[in-house]
């Protein structure tokens, strides 16, 4: 039984992961800022013995820091830093909200990094470690485009620093990569999006499960396939 902790885990590709590894028996700590979300509650009733929700506000250091030591000792196989934001209605290069490009940052760049950190001690006590961060082909330094400029940046910055994490943990075994989860049907991607979430997670899990020290460093679409940065 491999154990996962997701972030983010309430709606979306969060929920969605949550149900598919709990359906072919994984364990799943189950994360997100209601951990009683209809949605998520009632998938944890319906298997109690391998969901444990746990509270936690990604943003909020003192709350990462309760959840890291609420578990202290326990093994954790794969960390998926799946909670993110859009970012702030107004985000184009001439038309800037800063606080709310402020709060992107906080959400998508920095709180993948402080969880990891956090939770490094029992990563280090799972089997064949694996930290995998959500990103977006909207981060991509080779691709262009107008507008969601917060929402790019915090992306493209997560990924340069989940390539610095990698590179630092490489030699104690931890597999590190980013991953897009492709354009899907969830209140972010909204209902003209090409995938469903169940079409998403089946291949995320899919490129999890495969995963080796030898990929870390990795950009990774949901299907398996290099990505360029």
């Amino acid at each position: 039984m491999t154990t996962f902790l997701i972030t983010g885990a309430s709606r979306g590709i969060g929920l969605g992961l949550v149900e598919r590894l709990a359906a072919r028996g994984d364990r799943v700590l189950a994360c997100a800022r209601d951990p009683a979300a209809p949605d998520l509650a009632a998938l944890a009733g319906r298997h109690s013995d391998l969901i444990t929700p746990h509270r936690l506000d990604v943003g909020d250091p003192d709350s990462v820091a309760t959840l890291a030591a609420a578990l202290d000792g326990q093994p954790i196989d794969v960390l998926i830093n799946n909670a993110g934001i859009r970012g702030p209605d107004r985000q184009s290069a001439l038309d800037m909200d800063f606080d709310g490009f402020a709060q992107a940052l906080a959400i998508n760049t920095l709180a993948p990094l402080r969880v990891a950190q956090a939770l490094l001690p029992n990563l280090r006590r799972g089997e064949r470690p694996r930290i995998v961060t959500v990103s977006s082909i909207m981060g991509q330094l080779t691709g262009g485009g107008a507008g969601d400029v917060a929402y790019r940046t915090s992306k493209a910055a997560v990924n340069k620093v989940m390539q610095g994490l990698a590179a630092e943990l490489r030699p104690a075994g931890v597999t590190v990569v980013v991953v897009h989860p492709g354009w899907v049907k969830t209140d972010m991607g909204g209902k003209g999006a090409a995938l469903t979430v169940a079409q998403s997670t089946r291949g995320l899990v899919a490129l999890i499960d495969a995963l080796t020290v030898e990929q870390t460093g990795g950009f990774y679409n949901h299907d398996g396939q290099p990505l360029e940065w």
